[in-house]
């Protein structure tokens, strides 16, 4: 693999942090770092990117379009661990390699995910507002402990989260198109179809990329089997749920609540949604962990000397 001579660091993450700065230029010296602190877009990208053979790419769209117009880029390192941004049939057929490892934050993720479990149980955003507003009260909620728990996707976090609940209890439901029976009986999880993981589960959590087969995957009919007293985590990917029909059920009492790490449109823009009481919005901070962040930065870094066809990196359930 012959190893880019003039890298482009898109991530803002990436480009403030000293030790990746530091570890990226020691392999690379001829290094052009996002110090703008904002995340570049459309011209503003191409216009970055040209004259660089190599990026660390982020969570910048990278199109069709993009890689025709920055022609000389041929490798990317891909800093996080999804793929959805990036065309991955363009960048195959344009000679583009990609170098992306998955699963580098997935402890940071589940864990964020169980914390957001936590607080909509325990009510502690809502309480927390009410103690400071004066108001001191008591209010009952619910453990997460021994409750039925619905994960949607079981990769790298969702295997992760599986194994961070087993000290809580919970009666873990999973759903995913692949077959994980080894895995599921190894941990004693009961493998569903999703209607029933959605009608069961006290807590629906997601883990799963964002697709054509996975956009609105809670739509008005799924997330309508779900229980009233039942809370949503997403910390997977904006889009994979139907956010005007989730707000209207959140406030008709329909869910007891949701928590949101990503959104379809990021910032989101709904602020009668991110205002409710019973819904924790959060800007997209999963992978946010000191650990994770360096892990990824490495990853990404590894990736600009180990890239290979970005169709290597589509798994066969997905082809």
């Amino acid at each position: 693999m012959i190893k880019p001579k003039r890298v482009a660091v898109l991530s803002r993450s990436f480009s403030r942090h000293p030790t990746l700065r530091a570890e990226l230029m020691q392999l690379y010296p001829d290094v052009t770092f996002n110090d703008t602190g904002r995340t570049l877009e459309g011209e503003e990208i191409i216009a970055f990117l040209k004259g660089h053979d190599g990026a660390v790419v982020a969570l910048e769209k990278v199109t069709e379009s993009l890689l025709k117009a920055v022609p000389e880029l041929r490798i990317i390192g891909k800093y996080g661990v999804g793929l959805d941004n990036v065309d991955l049939h363009a960048a195959s057929r344009l000679g583009v390699k990609i170098g992306w490892k998955g699963g580098v934050n997935r402890r940071s993720v589940s864990e964020l995910a169980i914390g957001l479990m936590l607080s909509l149980l325990r009510l502690i955003p809502q309480t927390s507002k009410e103690v400071r507003d004066g108001i001191w009260r008591q209010t009952l909620g619910r453990q997460l402990s021994d409750r039925v728990v619905g994960v949607v996707g079981c990769g790298h976090v969702g295997k992760d989260l599986i194994q961070l609940l087993k000290p809580f209890g919970c009666r873990v439901l999973a759903h995913d198109i692949r077959d994980f029976s080894e895995f599921y009986a190894e941990h004693g999880v009961t493998s569903c179809d999703l209607d029933t993981l959605l009608k069961e589960a006290d807590v629906v959590t997601l883990h799963l990329p964002l697709t054509s087969n996975t956009r609105n995957l809670l739509d008005e009919r799924r997330l309508g089997l779900m229980r009233s007293d039942a809370i949503l985590v997403n910390t997977a990917r904006g889009g994979l749920v139907d956010e005007a029909v989730l707000k209207k059920m959140l406030i008709e009492g329909k869910l007891a609540g949701a928590g949101f790490d990503v959104f379809a449109k990021e910032p989101p823009t709904d602020t009668e949604l991110i205002n409710l009481p019973n819904f924790i919005a959060i800007p997209h901070i999963g992978g946010s962990a000191a650990e994770a962040v360096l892990a990824m930065g490495r990853a990404a870094i590894e990736g600009l000397a180990n890239a290979t066809d970005p169709l290597d990196h589509i798994p066969d359930w997905a082809r």
